[in-house]
């Protein structure tokens, strides 16, 4: 599990230790950990703050020879854990009890594509809430796929849970208002809205779990995501992320996962928390995300190792040290007029302009007046010469 990501992280602290580091040699190793990393699903934004981090951490640090691959482990690791803890924590059965104390039903809406295992994650919840105790009926609002509706009546009768559902091409959003309804007048807990799979590029179905989020407004929203499917489930999660602004997300089939970068990247890019893993095919197969877990899968053992918190927030410059300003020299003074004295300039002023523009006009007539007479004068004469030829 993760075998991919463990051996880019593995190799990276190894070259560190081997050399004597100089920017030259930095940038180099730092490259070759980028490789490693887009190799293992790991997003873009996630390779440029690790590189970032480690850069700082190493530039103008001394660290001894022998030291030097455990302190670039500790780099990794407090880098990684700190964007893990940028995306908090999220106690699912808490918000239940929060919300249960209104005495409404706690809504959780599951989003992803087709095959990703979201119906049966949404299986894997419902039973974990009903061994916590809790009261569950499940919305079948995925009315488009063929045989939705079956499978997540098979799974709902061998859980004993209450169904609600409709026809296929029935309104999702009113499938789920139903099951909202029944929930609120038997006085159950939860909740649990399945919805049609769908490309994270089709604009219409992505459109269709808005209108459903704005029906019924659910109090949880999970992205159900395939660990083996790479950077698409990347993409995926981005997209989902826009329309719909999922709380957490369940990664499927992480016990098959070789890379683990996904859980890395949706973290990242979309601040929100990995909530479970899927690691099998059972009811009982769904584990609680944790972040030492994963770190020790990737790194081992975190023993002895000095997890610092990162901030993401840009140290501040020093201000620079204030230079004596100039004296500076007195400007004239604005003499002020009187009120009356200023209304009469400004009469004067526009008088001069006014007697400008007027006598500019009269001088232009005059000129086409005279250039007039002359025209007719050389007419005049032009007939005279015809009249009286020498």
């Amino acid at each position: 599990m993760f075998d991919k990501l463990r051996n880019a992280f593995s190799n990276a602290t190894k070259s560190f230790g081997e050399k004597e580091l100089n920017e030259k040699d930095l940038e180099k190793i730092l490259f070759e950990l980028e490789l490693s990393l887009l190799e293992s699903d790991v997003a873009s934004e996630v390779i440029d703050s690790i590189k970032f981090d480690l850069k700082n951490n190493l530039i103008g640090s001394k660290v001894a020879k022998n030291e030097i691959e455990k302190f670039v482990k500790d780099s990794l690791i407090s880098s990684i854990s700190s964007l893990f803890d940028a995306a908090g924590k999220v106690d699912l059965f808490e918000k239940i009890n929060e919300k249960k104390k209104t005495g409404q039903p706690f809504l959780i809406l599951f989003v992803g594509i087709n095959g990703t295992g979201k119906t049966t994650s949404l299986a894997k919840v419902a039973h974990m809430l009903q061994q916590a105790k809790y009261s569950v009926v499940v919305a079948a609002a995925d009315t488009f796929r063929a045989g939705a509706i079956e499978q997540l009546r098979e799974h709902t009768n061998r859980l004993n849970l209450k169904l609600v559902a409709q026809n296929y091409n029935s309104d999702p959003a009113a499938v789920a208002r139903d099951a909202v309804l029944y929930a609120k007048s038997h006085k159950m807990d939860c909740v649990l809205i399945d919805t049609a799979g769908r490309m994270q590029t089709s604009k219409n179905l992505m459109e269709q779990i808005a209108k459903i989020t704005k029906v019924v407004n659910p109090d949880f929203k999970i992205f159900v995501g395939d660990s083996l499917a790479g950077n698409d489930t990347v993409n995926q999660a981005r997209e989902f992320f826009e329309y719909v602004k999922f709380d957490g997300s369940i990664l499927t089939k992480s016990d098959a996962d070789a890379r683990g970068g996904a859980a890395l990247s949706i973290v990242k890019i979309t601040s929100t928390p990995v909530l479970y893993l899927g690691v099998g095919q059972e009811y009982s197969d769904l584990k609680p995300f944790d972040k030492e877990t994963f770190l020790e899968t990737v790194f081992g053992s975190l023993s002895g190792v000095n997890i610092k918190e990162i901030s993401s927030e840009p140290n501040p410059t020093p201000e620079p040290n204030p230079t004596p300003e100039p004296n500076p020299t007195p400007e004239p003074k604005l003499i002020l007029l009187p009120v009356i004295l200023l209304q009469e300039l400004l009469t004067l002023i526009f008088s001069i302009i006014q007697n400008y523009t007027i006598s500019l006009h009269q001088k232009m007539m005059m000129k086409q007046l005279n250039s007039a007479q002359k025209f007719v004068i050389g007419l005049r004469m032009d007939d005279q010469n015809l009249e009286n030829p020498s």
